[in-house]
């Protein structure tokens, strides 16, 4: 006779999943500073086909968490979230060493490849937590680990900073060191978070995101909400594709001034996503934070794109961390309208929006504000990305508002 399962203790779960997405950001992060130094290292190029280069690398990253969310969050409804997550935790691991050993530029676009399938982790780890938490909990929850994400970012780049002084390969091995050492303390504390009656039979055709769409098309009304989602990311993306050039051309500043911004971005959001989802949902609703949310980016996309006032660009950078209300809270819209043996599907589905807006936005927002900032523009308009910003959320409040209010409970496939 089988013993019955050990209780799941949601607390040290929802810990180990945090930890997990605060140091898959490091490891994303601690690299950034040194990646054009590797690849003219490898290239022994300049720092234009440096760039060039980068650009491919990022694509072939992107790419790969496109098409593998749906697959990593099918296998997680169909063996568990804890095979999966400590699966690709120790993915991440050999990958990172083997970019930080890579002999040619050739092993890079290796390590990105795997890089992009391993990444696709933050599926299962946000599955997890569905799990784990109830549907009242489940935005503040999400807000925690976004949190978590933020100030991972925010911490990655100033320690990849430190060592690169060390040389462009040592932010490579603290990186596989940090995934290593996570995936030995998930081995230690994290349950398996999927009950044996919510899991469900692998199905080839659902394991794209073409399919994975289409299944869960079929779960209550979610596919406006994954509609809004993708928009949203559309626009959220402006920050870290056009940032950096933006303030060059409106302000002038230099790269500590950049730096200086993006860290109050990242801490000011990670405080939000702390301190305000919680209590936003619990008195306005998922909804009414996500409008909330919407109205406070929008607003300071518009600003952004007018604005030639730094210090007005430093007051918006503290009023539009209200937008960091928007992701966990519309997912939590979502996870509602999808039954328990489909979380991890539709996370992963969520997790190759997100790759697919990331591919997009740079044609979408660099272009624009290429063009505008270059000699043969009809005007000087450094402000060109954020007025397409502007264009996604006010698309994306139609959507949210058009979106009937009822939240029918799907029934299981």
């Amino acid at each position: 006779m089988t013993s019955p399962a050990a209780p799941i203790n949601p607390a040290r779960a929802a810990r180990f999943v945090a930890a997990t997405i605060f140091i898959d950001a490091i490891g994303f992060g601690i690299v950034m500073p040194v990646f054009p130094a590797l690849v003219m290292k490898l290239d022994h190029g300049t720092l234009s086909d440096a760039t060039r280069i980068g650009g491919w690398l990022w694509q072939v990253y992107a790419a790969m968490q496109f098409l593998c969310g749906p697959m990593v969050g099918g296998l997680g409804d169909r063996f568990g979230r804890r095979p999966v997550l400590l699966g690709a935790l120790g993915g991440l691991a050999i990958d990172y060493a083997i970019v930080g050993f890579s002999p040619t530029i050739g092993w890079l676009f290796l390590g990105r490849f795997l890089a992009g399938i391993f990444g696709a982790s933050y599926g299962p780890a946000m599955a997890a937590l569905t799990d784990i938490s109830s549907e009242e909990d489940r935005a503040r929850t999400f807000g925690w680990i976004s949190a978590a994400f933020g100030i991972g970012f925010v911490v990655g780049p100033a320690i990849g900073g430190l060592l690169g002084a060390l040389g462009p390969r040592a932010p490579f091995y603290a990186a596989a060191a940090l995934a290593g050492c996570n995936l030995v303390y998930g081995l230690t504390v994290f349950p398996e978070t999927l009950a044996p009656e919510n899991r469900r039979p692998i199905e080839l055709r659902r394991l794209n995101p073409l399919g994975a769409l289409s299944a869960i098309g079929h779960a209550g009304l979610v596919l406006p909400l994954l509609g809004a989602y993708f928009f949203w990311q559309l626009a959220s993306n402006v920050y870290p594709v056009t940032w950096a050039y933006y303030a060059i051309a409106s302000f002038g500043w230099s790269s500590t001034m950049i730096g200086v911004s993006l860290a109050l971005a990242g801490i000011s959001m990670a405080a939000a996503q702390m301190l305000l989802v919680g209590r936003m949902v619990t008195r306005f609703g998922e909804r009414g934070a996500v409008m909330i949310g919407l109205a406070c980016a929008t607003a300071g996309f518009a600003v952004y794109a007018l604005t030639r006032s730094q210090w007005v660009a430093f007051a918006l950078l503290l009023l539009t961390a209200l937008q960091s209300v928007v992701q966990p809270s519309l997912m939590a819209m979502m996870s509602k309208r999808v039954p328990a043996n489909q979380q991890g599907e539709l996370q992963g589905l969520n997790a190759s929006i997100g790759a697919m807006a990331a591919i997009v936005a740079p044609f979408l927002l660099a272009q624009p504000l290429a063009y505008f900032t270059g000699r043969h523009a009809p005007v000087y308009f450094p402000g060109a990305a954020f007025a397409v910003a502007a264009v996604m959320g006010l698309l994306t409040i139609a959507i949210i508002a058009a979106t009937p209010r009822a939240e029918p409970r799907a029934q299981a496939a």
